[in-house]
């Protein structure tokens, strides 16, 4: 989202000058709206205000995700925190408008057309997954993590982590019967495709076969399972790629096998954070290899001994990390392989990534740079040190 590369980093002000108090009128129906600050150019803070805690736009009719709207909250001036939601919610709006494309809100609208057409026909094999029942679909160690109370829950999340790789973490999920129903919902799904011969948009340019669960009612389950569950997780372990912003998601199941994909090429997501879970079913091969997270600039650039590494599906068990971290998938030789993907994305980190040159932060190759030029600084200074006690010692 815009944020002003001017931006006073110090004191955390807005980019623009806005007054210190917004003006607050009614809007002629009495129900206390109020109007957008004067002179206001609708742009956003650098840095998030963390502490702030954004309310829902759930019931609002916008043309953007409610949880778009609760994620930006936190980036509003000073002076627009604690106005009426309705106030924020236009004010935010505006700066979506702006930055997004009359064709880019067409094919939005279009895509929602499409998805409706879907839902007013297809009837679900399995109602109860549509909406997200915490306590059907993961497994108790995950649960309980996420019921400590606030100030011990990061480290209640941690204790179920394994992190064998950098930047690589593994937890246990789901529930088997919930991977069960959740397979059965997308062969349901595919029976209504082959008998209405309907034309539906498979999950990415990658894979042929798999489909898109947000398509097909299940947008709703998605969104709170990446609000309430893995944006926490996110936060604490992906804050550097906007682990703390979070506001989107690309949820769909892709499938590996006789007669499907058989594997996947290296890629990186279109995601700041990718959550995969293994469904099932009796399967042989498939692992996925990791190669190192990099920026655009270094995408091509070999893998250090340390950023090897081979990760093997286990039904039930997820595996969570950076979108940019460089990945792909073995053949899988024998039976068939579902897995449940999560792509979430954060607009705040991809418009602020716009006004950056290095991502130290998180690119493996901006690291090693960084060493680089630190090593070759350190050795110039080293001889001038040695060259100036030779002068004084002659």
């Amino acid at each position: 989202m815009p944020a002003d590369g001017a931006a006073d980093r110090r004191n955390d002000s807005p980019s623009s000058p806005l007054p210190a108090t917004p003006v607050l009128t009614g809007n002629g129906n009495a129900n206390g709206i109020g109007s957008l600050p004067m002179n206001s150019n609708f742009r956003l803070r650098l840095n998030p205000r963390q502490d702030h805690q954004p309310e829902s736009y759930e019931d609002l009719q916008s043309e953007f995700t409610p949880i778009l709207f609760s994620s930006l909250e936190r980036y509003l001036p000073p002076n627009l925190l604690n106005v009426p939601r309705e106030t924020k919610h236009r004010y935010m709006r505006e700066v979506l408008r702006r930055y997004s494309t009359e064709g880019e809100r067409n094919r939005v609208q279009k895509h929602r057309e499409y998805r409706l057409k879907i839902t007013s026909s297809y009837q679900p094999l399995y109602r109860d997954l549509y909406k997200l029942n915490a306590t059907d679909f993961f497994t108790p160690s995950f649960l309980n993590a996420f019921m400590a109370i606030d100030r011990n829950r990061d480290e209640s999340i941690k204790s179920i982590m394994s992190e064998p790789a950098p930047g690589i973490y593994t937890f246990n999920m789901l529930q088997p019967r919930f991977c069960e129903m959740l397979i059965a919902e997308v062969e349901n799904f595919e029976k209504w495709i082959l008998e209405t011969k309907f034309r539906i948009m498979r999950p990415n340019t990658m894979n042929k076969f798999g489909a898109v669960l947000d398509d097909f009612g299940m947008d709703a389950m998605l969104e709170k399972l990446t609000e309430d569950f893995v944006r926490h997780i996110a936060k604490i372990f992906f804050a550097d790629v906007g682990g703390f912003s979070l506001d989107s998601h690309h949820g769909f199941v892709v499938e590996y096998g006789f007669n499907r994909d058989i594997e996947l090429g290296f890629h990186v997501d279109d995601s700041e954070v990718t959550l995969n879970v293994c469904l099932g079913k009796q399967f042989s091969g498939g692992e996925l290899y990791f190669r190192g997270v990099r920026c655009d600039q270094h995408m091509n650039t070999e893998a250090l001994p340390e950023e090897i590494f081979d990760y093997s599906h286990v039904p039930g068990h997820a595996i969570i990390h950076r979108g940019r971290h460089r990945h792909g998938a073995r053949a899988t030789t024998a039976g068939q392989r579902i897995n449940l993907l999560l792509w979430c994305r954060s607009s705040v980190f991809r418009e602020l990534r716009k006004y950056q040159k290095g991502f130290v932060n998180w690119c493996g190759e901006c690291q090693r740079e960084k060493r680089e030029r630190i090593r070759q600084a350190v050795t110039v200074k080293r001889m001038e040190l040695f060259r100036g006690q030779g002068e004084a010692a002659s």
